[in-house]
């Protein structure tokens, strides 16, 4: 008797699983994997800092205006994350500081997705003269470091929030390309793409209504963790000067102005360097997760 519920109850989940589609699938998988769902509440939180940072602490009176009587505070309870060297509030300036780092990267991101995106899904689908010439540009800023070519175009044009955009995206392109690349060549002789041209469509619609849609698991994988590093590449610019510049926050700008006082004042690199590694851990959790998720062999 036990036997045959428990085979009604899986009779019944898969129902359940078919009914929904495959999102519900993928949500099913991913939430039995308690690391992707601590990364998930984690980026979550995140977001909320985000949204929630300019009602919670005010810019012009909290965040930039300094007051040196307050300067090198530990943390209190007034000041939980204490002050900085110009007695700015830290625990302030993290939230704060968390707009321009994780705003800067989803933009730049995004960019890099389409651009990318586009470009190799070019390459996979016509391939010929054209997927070598796209794939031998991409080689070439392959063969640069990311970081470095990132800083080598802030340095050419100047340090700004949309030339660091400019440089995040650029730097981001290959790798995009190259997973899109892959995921079309797997697709793109199935038997619904035939479908599609024999039928008269279009190559562009092929590739935006057949293809693109079926190759999202590895993209959206690729997207996750691609977050996490431009995070990290955004900070490493704000550090060396090329990023966000004062007076707003930026958690790598803020570990930069606070490196003189690590010594005595741990606490002001302390907590930022903290949520560059707490936030990069849960987006790499959370896309592995996806990964694991959307691949049908480990299901």
């Amino acid at each position: 008797m036990s036997k045959e519920k428990k085979n009604t109850a899986a009779a019944a989940e898969a129902g359940s699983a078919k009914k929904h589609g495959q999102m519900y699938d993928v949500w099913r998988h991913l939430r039995r994997n308690k690391g992707a769902m601590v990364g998930l509440a984690i980026v979550i939180l995140l977001i909320l800092m985000v949204i929630f940072a300019g009602v919670l602490f005010d810019y012009d009176t909290v965040v930039i205006k300094q007051d040196i009587s307050q300067r090198l505070q530990s943390p209190s309870a007034s000041h939980p994350f204490g002050t900085d060297e110009l007695g700015r509030d830290i625990l302030s300036r993290i939230f704060h500081g968390a707009r321009m780092s994780l705003g800067i990267s989803f933009v730049a991101v995004c960019f890099s997705l389409v651009v990318g995106g586009l470009l190799g899904s070019v390459a996979g689908f016509f391939g010929g003269k054209l997927d070598m010439v796209i794939m031998r540009c991409m080689d070439i800023l392959l063969a640069i470091p990311n970081i470095l070519l990132a800083i080598t175009i802030v340095a050419a044009l100047g340090a700004s929030n949309l030339n660091l955009i400019i440089a995040l995206t650029i730097s981001s392109v290959p790798g995009f390309s190259r997973i899109v690349r892959g995921a079309v060549l797997t697709v793109r002789d199935s038997e619904y793409i035939e479908a599609a041209r024999a039928i008269g469509a279009k190559n562009a619609r092929i590739i935006l209504s057949h293809v693109l849609p079926n190759c999202m698991g590895p993209i959206l994988v690729q997207t996750t963790l691609n977050v996490g590093s431009v995070i990290l590449s955004t900070a490493g610019l704000s550090f060396l000067g090329l990023g966000v510049q004062a007076p707003r926050p930026e958690w790598g700008a803020m570990l930069s102005s606070g490196r003189t006082y690590i010594r005595d004042y741990s606490y002001i690199t302390m907590f930022p360097g903290c949520m560059i590694m707490i936030t990069i851990l849960s987006l790499n959790l959370l896309g592995d997760g996806l990964r694991d998720a959307l691949d049908p062999r480990l299901k």
